[in-house]
């Protein structure tokens, strides 16, 4: 499908042709650009209902600010592609988060309109206040520093922490708070309420309006104007609100709100606030999904909704024939109710993605038991500590990546009390499309290195399902269980829950010579590999591992006394996973057998499908299939 973007937007190949135009032509730029991301986002899935809420702010912010001298930087980057379609990369856009093409995400080696990477919410303003001081420090005043950061976004303590320094250092940083009431799921928490109280108080914003225009530049109030407008205003919202502004009260200059999709107010008021110095904040208020109707009425589905019709909006399902095997998180989902209603201790906790990992069943069947926290991974770890101190068992479910954002408190809150949390780590492995920053293939090795976790990886959804319930059967203290995206194998999976040690592994299938040790889900590719070897009479022996921690040892053992080579698999990063715990176990006890390593290299990998990924890892059927041959042709 051949996209062509309309008459103003193809003569744009950078923001200084778009500031070439008249201010009467943004409008028209931002119906075009609006309409070009839907064609090719139909057709080349991406993340859509972000970056249509955000055209005209977009576009206002380039027109008006000096990009890439000026500094902007997008929070989590999911609203980013009118960006990217601005600066340079209109005729690449179709590559979007494909193998070798575009990063989904902005990326400082892709552009130096790119001014930080991203992918991981709340950010932005870290990022943008530490340009700032650094402007300031080389004595560059007239640079300008721009954050956009969604509401849900601004849910994280990283996002306050940065306010907070940001309201002392007296830098010259423009906060722009893009709020549409939505993340991927709804906001939930106390500043969703507060946020929408600002919104909804007309009489705050009408009042503040008219008292700044008595109290105009000519009065003679003279420089005083802003303080005493500052100082009416508050009273103002005090009274109308019930309580101070928050954004004022840490320091920050607030204006708004102000409605992001009208480009002319917009690019008018930017250019005001571009010479006011110091710090300040525009709350923007936009419709997530603008210009489609379906992503304004659905904007959890139409995130990513994948393939599309571009005029209706109809999401075009995959149809496949026979009975599919059911989604990874869909078995959490359905499973954590089942225990649930066996074992009343259970509970779930999410930081904002109930829908991506499939609590929301479960805060649709028991909402008194399901907690969605925002976008605040530390608070959600140590939140499941507090409720585990009390004797409850919760099942704390975050990405893998977002995991990372909270170690320190897996390490001081859960694992140094050795408290019973079930951490299920969504999105283990590597993930395809969203690229470098949402790869979750460190767990493996980061959680191995933390004492009393237990570390375990089930290889189907039965697996899965039997883990989980022995988390849960007896206080095991803190628990790691990692699953894919995606689809599982076996299309009957609701058996008989069953307790697994921690520790034990198990034989898929017996052979000879040559031993293959995977963790996960990879171990399906492994068999699959298997099969292929067994035609050319390879038959290797497979083994399930489970249990990164504890290992396995008496299978270990086994495994090293009767096969003359060993073989490991991992969708992992291949430091301080499996294979680091193999040879650590080899060397402990003095084992000298030739030994392969499959998994992630050392190296972060970007964007494209998981077989292209699998494939460039080495971690593929065929691959995994020519590592055995070799290796049976070099032993003895």
């Amino acid at each position: 499908m051949t996209v062509v973007s309309g008459n103003l937007l193809k003569q744009i190949d950078s923001p200084s042709d778009l500031r070439k135009l008249d201010e009467t032509q943004l409008s028209v730029v931002c119906d075009e650009l609006r309409q070009y991301i839907i064609e090719v986002i139909a057709s080349n899935p991406g993340h859509l209902g972000a970056s249509l809420g955000t055209v005209e702010l977009a576009v206002a912010v380039h027109y008006v600010f000096n990009t890439p001298y000026d500094k902007l930087i997008w929070d989590v980057g999911h609203q980013a592609y009118a960006h990217k379609i601005l600066t340079g990369r209109r005729d690449q856009f179709h590559t979007n988060r494909t193998y070798k093409g575009i990063s989904g995400f902005p990326r400082i080696a892709e552009s130096e309109y790119d001014a930080f990477g991203v992918g991981h919410s709340s950010t932005s303003i870290s990022a943008a206040l530490g340009m700032a001081v650094a402007s300031k420090l080389k004595g560059d005043t007239r640079r300008q520093h721009i954050a956009v950061i969604g509401d849900g976004s601004m849910t994280a303590g990283m996002a306050f922490e940065a306010m907070n320094h940001a309201g002392v250092a007296n830098a010259n940083l423009l906060v722009i708070l893009n709020d549409n009431g939505i993340a991927i799921d709804r906001n939930v928490g106390a500043l969703k309420d507060y946020l929408t109280n600002m919104v909804a108080s007309r009489t705050y914003n009408r009042a503040r309006n008219k008292i700044w225009q008595l109290l105009g530049g000519d009065t003679k109030y003279g420089h005083n104007t802003r303080a005493i407008v500052k100082q009416i205003g508050g009273a103002i919202k005090g009274t109308l609100l019930k309580r101070s502004n928050l954004f004022e009260s840490l320091g920050f200059r607030y204006f708004g709100p102000v409605d992001g999709h009208d480009v002319a107010r917009l690019t008018r008021l930017l250019r005001d606030l571009s010479r006011i110095p110091g710090p300040k904040l525009l709350h923007v208020i936009t419709k997530k999904g603008k210009g489609l109707e379906r992503a304004e009425q659905d904007p959890t589905t139409y995130h990513a909704p994948g393939a599309f019709n571009s005029h209706t909006g109809e999401i075009i399902e995959n149809k496949c024939s026979g009975i599919q095997p059911p989604r990874y998180q869909n078995v959490f989902g359905k499973t954590i109710i089942e225990l649930a209603r066996i074992n009343p201790l259970v509970v779930g906790i999410t930081p904002a993605m109930p829908t991506g990992c499939s609590l929301n069943m479960m805060m649709q069947t028991m909402p008194e038991r399901a907690f969605d926290v925002g976008i605040a991974e530390q608070h959600a770890v140590t939140f499941s500590a507090g409720l585990a101190v009390q004797g409850l068992i919760p099942f704390c479910n975050i990405y893998s990546s977002f995991m990372q954002r909270a170690y320190d408190q897996v390490i001081h809150d859960v694992a140094l009390q050795n408290l019973n949390v079930v951490f299920c780590l969504d999105r283990g492995g590597l993930v395809g499309e969203d690229g470098a920053t949402h790869h979750g293939v460190f767990d493996l090795a980061y959680f191995r290195a933390i004492p009393n976790m237990i570390v375990a990886a089930p290889m189907n959804e039965e697996e899965l399902r039997n883990m989980m319930f022995t988390a849960q059967n007896q206080p095991h203290g803190p628990f790691s269980i990692r699953y894919p995206r995606g689809r599982g194998v076996l299309t009957s999976w609701n058996t008989p829950f069953r307790y697994i040690k921690p520790g034990t592994g198990r034989k898929i299938s017996d052979g000879s010579r040559i031993a293959i040790l995977s963790i996960g889900t990879i171990g399906n590719t492994v068999t699959k590999a298997i099969a292929e070897t067994s035609r050319q009479g390879i038959v290797p022996a497979h083994y399930d591992m489970r249990f990164v921690k504890p290992l396995d040892e008496q299978l270990l053992h086994e495994v090293f006394s009767g096969f003359k080579a060993v073989v490991t698999v991992e969708d992992g990063t291949l430091t301080g996973g499996l294979a680091s715990a193999v040879l650590e176990f080899m060397a402990d006890n003095i084992y000298r057998v030739p030994l392969r390593r499959v998994g992630v290299p050392d190296r972060f990998v970007e964007q494209g499908t998981i077989e292209e990924l699998h494939r460039e890892c080495g971690m593929d059927q065929d691959s995994i299939a020519r590592v055995i041959s070799i290796l049976w042709n070099q032993i003895d």
